[in-house]
Order: structure tokens, then sequence, then C-alpha cells
């Protein structure tokens, strides 16, 4: 479901960056699915499409709502959105798997993860949902939910390894600044 560039559809929001506030608050719920949530949805995929992402939150674009999307088709697996996503189980098998960030360009590290989740929200058409998710899909969730609860995924390091980060980290903080 890859979203074309649209003449109608402007790019009115731009990907932050570690340090901005924003992407340490937890987000607020979505009240009701609305012609402007959709719109937010779209221009998320712009986004994340452009950045080469394959997930994304609403954080990332300075919007403090518990919007998650993700795109996995290319992988064989599903697309998806998701308004007020819980996970209300995990397994207890974990598993690392290096992740990276939009919001975090150029660093990725090893984070140990449940390998399957159980997740509900809201979809795009305003419906209940409940998924069983395992490997990618499920890593992904959780990295966007993460997101969501103001949460980075360095912040699943140890410390020495995020001190190790600082230097990079501080160039990155710089980003937001660009005009």
């Amino acid at each position: 479901m890859k979203l074309k560039e649209s003449k109608n559809l402007t790019l009115t929001h731009e990907l932050i960056y570690y340090g901005h506030d924003t992407l340490r608050k937890v987000a607020e719920d979505v009240a009701n699915i609305d012609g402007e949530v959709i719109r937010l949805i779209d221009i998320m995929y712009n986004v994340m499409y452009r950045a080469k992402g394959i997930g994304f939150a609403a954080p990332q674009i300075d919007e403090s709502r518990r919007i998650l999307i993700l795109d996995l088709a290319e992988r064989g697996e599903v697309s998806l959105e998701l308004a007020n996503p819980v996970i209300k189980e995990f397994s207890d098998k974990k598993e690392p798997y290096e992740e990276g960030c939009l919001s975090i360009p150029g660093i990725s590290r090893e984070i140990v993860r449940p390998v399957e989740i159980l997740v509900s929200g809201v979809n795009r058409d305003g419906t209940e949902v409940e998924l069983e998710a395992d490997g990618l899909l499920a890593r992904v969730i959780q990295h966007e939910v993460d997101h969501l609860n103001g949460v980075l995924f360095i912040d699943r390091l140890e410390d020495f390894e995020r001190n190790e980060l600082r230097p990079e980290l501080k160039k990155i903080k710089k980003l937001n600044r660009r005009s």
C-alpha cells in the first residue's frame, strides 16, 4: 500500500531527531478516526517512505498522538496502521536483532525483545483490531509503541553502550536546528 506522492497531499510535517522534546513525551490517545487523522496517517507514510523506513510513529513528526504505521509488504508481510495500540501479551522467548531508527540516523544496535506479541488498537477504518505478531512484525510494533511511550531504542542499551554513542548523538541533536 505504498502512498504515491500526490499534489493534494502537501508535506506539512518533517522528521524530527533525537533530542527533540516530543520524542520523550507519552503520546496522547486518539479520540476518533476522522479526516484529520487519516490525513496525518498519509503524511506519516509519505515521510517514512522518503526516509526509507519500515515503521513510523506520529511523535517522529512532532505529533504527540498514539498512531503508528508500518509497511513490511516488500518483505512478504503486512502494512498496518494502528491508533491507540496496546501490547496485551509478550512471549517469554526473547531474541536480539539489530535495530535502527529514522530519528537516530546512522546508529543501529542489537536490542533484545520478545519474539511474539498480542497487540490491539484501532485501524484506519475506525475498527477495533487484535493481532498476534511474531518476528520482524512484532519487533517493529514494539519499537513504534516505545516511541508512543517516549522511549527510544537506545534507552534499551546498557549505560556504557549509550555513553559510547554520546558524540554521535550530540551531532544528531543538531539536525533538529536545521531550517
